[in-house]
């Protein structure tokens, strides 16, 4: 992948100033572009303090042969749903880790898209730009490079980055839109679960009820909602505590809410994101519909539970 600038007004004076200014490349990766001659002008490799003049072309090379040796490449059957010479886009399962751990060493997600790269000659390391919890399903989105893994990064911090998620709430809802603004910090003796702390950090999630719904099942009438999120900040945990902190949990979600019979995990999907391709500029929307485990809650069609 290559990007380009055409010198057609003094704007610039260096090489540098394009790639900080034009492009947006950070100190740090342009030292990796430096040090692999992957800096040109007019097509020959220049050091970056080298001038331009108008009619000069800059061209960035990204393409760096690498390879995440620590991921163990498996086999899975990937749910691509958007791919590019910059990114590569999945709709993941429920009880799928993005990361490998101790415990999911070879059957993370990052696994199956090293394989996936390792078979098509993607010669690249593993950048998740998002993560999803284990058992939370959704878009996940890899970067094929540290250039776009950094631009759209920035777009989550500048909060031009949008992701949206569906989830099931436990009860009825009894406001429409409803802001929850209320701050997260890791809970005291515990690794992974968060809690509502004055001293924590500023988390700000955006709620929208769908429709509040009753299902029938084990001779009890279930009171549910579904919702619709958006994240003003990316807090770990963030729309599992703060559905906690308004009285009703994600359905399914045993660190913060209940176990259920209605399915066998937190009933969250991460069903949509926006925003601006790195090298196109343009707008790029995807959606994925509801996974089939909240598909039958939804259409209460409980009778193979």
């Amino acid at each position: 992948m290559e990007l380009l600038y055409y010198v057609n007004n003094n704007k610039y004076s260096t090489i540098k100033e394009v790639l900080k200014d034009y492009f947006l490349i950070s100190d740090r990766l342009i030292t990796k572009l430096k040090k692999n001659n992957n800096i040109f002008l007019n097509d020959f490799p220049k050091y970056v303090d080298y001038k331009i003049n108008i009619g000069d072309k800059i061209s960035v090379n990204l393409n760096f042969n690498e390879i995440s040796e620590n991921i163990i490449p498996k086999k899975m059957n990937l749910n691509i749903i958007y791919e590019d010479e910059s990114l590569l886009i999945i709709n993941k399962s429920a009880n799928i880790p993005v990361h490998p751990s101790i415990s999911h060493f070879e059957d993370s997600l990052s696994n199956g898209v090293q394989f996936y790269f390792q078979e098509n000659n993607i010669k690249t390391k593993i950048r998740p730009v998002n993560r999803l919890d284990k058992d939370t399903s959704g878009i996940v989105i890899f970067a094929k490079n540290e250039y776009i893994q950094e631009s759209l990064i920035k777009q989550m911090k500048n909060k031009t980055f949008e992701k949206n998620y569906y989830a099931i709430l436990t009860g009825h809802i009894n406001k429409k839109i409803l802001k929850i603004d209320a701050p997260i910090a890791r809970k005291n003796g515990s690794i992974i679960e968060r809690e509502i702390n004055k001293n924590g950090d500023n988390s700000v999630t955006y709620l929208e009820l769908i429709k509040n719904f009753e299902v029938f099942f084990n001779k009890e009438t279930i009171k549910l909602s579904l919702v619709k999120f958006s994240l003003e900040t990316g807090r770990t945990h963030q729309l599992r505590v703060h559905s906690k902190y308004i009285n009703h949990p994600i359905l399914g979600d045993t660190l913060y809410g209940a176990t259920s019979n209605l399915i066998s995990r937190q009933a969250l999907h991460a069903f949509k994101v926006k925003f601006i391709h790195p090298i196109t500029k343009r707008n790029i929307i995807l959606e994925t519909s509801f996974p089939n485990d909240m598909q039958i809650i939804l259409n209460n069609d409980l009778s193979n539970l």
